[in-house]
């Protein structure tokens, strides 16, 4: 009996295993279809131009920073931490990370790179939600804490270059001078009218209705002594 075992062909069966497993590993991978890949680009384009958005912020964020940077042995005039420009470097620092991992992640179809994406977007958008929330709910106390806020700019107005030019861009865009009135600026030492200097009982420029002089030309003296 074992020698007939032995003399027995193989099985059918082994030979129609083999060929579906061949047949099985030699299947092509399912291909994307035309809108999944319409989709992955688009996406891949949209965070490509936030990417951009975001490495540009925070570009002029150090050059606002650097620019700003005292020579050895001086002390800064802004602190590092109340700095304006500081900002930019966050916001541009996020944005771009945000969205260098959504080109990334549409581009390789990762799904670790994706889930960080949608995950840092849910929470950007909760946090977004929030704040409107407390902005609803504390609006008051906000109101008082922004006045607080901007005259404390007021008085900081010299100080700071950056700080001078988003307050100029205010008040020209807004055509105001002041919080309330232009007496406002009364707060600040260099217009106050006991100051020394020729600004003394004045206002910044951009306080003025005419800026330029004889229509084209800026004029930086029309708002001494009003």
């Amino acid at each position: 009996q074992a020698s007939r075992l032995v003399q027995l062909p193989y099985s059918s069966f082994d030979d129609d295993d083999d060929d579906d497993y061949d047949d099985t590993a030699e299947q092509d991978p399912p291909k994307p279809s035309p809108f999944s890949l319409c989709v992955r680009y688009l996406a891949f384009l949209w965070n490509l131009l936030f990417l951009l958005l975001g490495l540009l912020t925070f570009a002029v964020g150090v050059w606002g920073l650097l620019t700003k940077n005292p020579p050895p042995g001086e002390a800064r005039g802004v602190p590092l931490g109340s700095d304006p420009m500081l900002l930019f470097v966050l916001a541009g620092l996020v944005a771009s990370t945000v969205s260098l991992a959504g080109c990334l992640g549409a581009l390789r179809a990762s799904p670790c790179l994706l889930r960080f994406f949608l995950g840092a977007l849910l929470a950007l958008g909760g946090l977004q939600l929030l704040g409107g929330l407390l902005l609803l709910l504390l609006r008051r106390r906000l109101r008082d804490a922004l006045r607080e806020l901007l005259l404390l700019c007021l008085l900081r107005y010299r100080d700071d270059p950056d700080l001078q030019f988003l307050l100029d861009e205010l008040q020209s865009s807004l055509q105001c001078c002041g919080l309330e009135s232009y007496r406002d600026w009364e707060s600040n030492p260099y217009f106050n009218c006991s100051a020394p200097g020729v600004q003394a009982c004045g206002v910044p420029a951009s306080c003025c209705r005419e800026p330029l002089q004889n229509g084209s030309v800026p004029n930086a003296q029309c708002g001494f002594g009003v």
